[in-house]
């Protein structure tokens, strides 16, 4: 089992900004930008294009909802989207708020925000998107 399938089971804790029956989405706790969120199928996949296609189609509108309720709640002029999935063996999709195509280097030295703040921002982004 995948640490993303153990986050998404309760088993470690995230801060958590959706979910539904197949899909979770929390907060990235090296973030490359404030509101980098993660979004996982609850199903464990490696590989994002191994998964079927209504599934596939699925998981992109609950991560578009996902983007539009970080919109609302931090200050960007887009979400952008990444998807890399070298580290965990779990499919994720990179969502991060952007101002420049700079916020989406990853190679930059990560944020370190404070656990008030992030569970913050995973409570801001949850409660809009529940109300989408």
């Amino acid at each position: 089992m995948s640490i993303f399938s153990k986050i998404a089971a309760g088993e470690i804790p995230s801060y958590k900004c959706a979910e539904d029956d197949r899909f979770y989405a929390f907060l990235d706790i090296n973030p490359v930008a404030k509101g980098h969120t993660l979004v996982i199928p609850r199903e464990e996949v490696d590989y994002i294009f191994d998964i079927d296609d209504d599934t596939l189609a699925d998981y992109h509108v609950f991560a578009k909802k996902v983007a539009v309720a970080i919109k609302q709640v931090l200050p960007c002029i887009k979400v952008g989207v990444a998807v890399l999935g070298l580290e965990v063996p779990h499919a994720h999709i990179h969502l991060i708020p952007m101002q420049s195509e700079g916020d989406m280097d990853f190679r930059k030295p990560k944020l370190q925000l404070p656990a008030e703040e992030m569970q913050a921002i995973a409570d801001q982004i949850y409660a809009a998107f529940k109300a989408l």
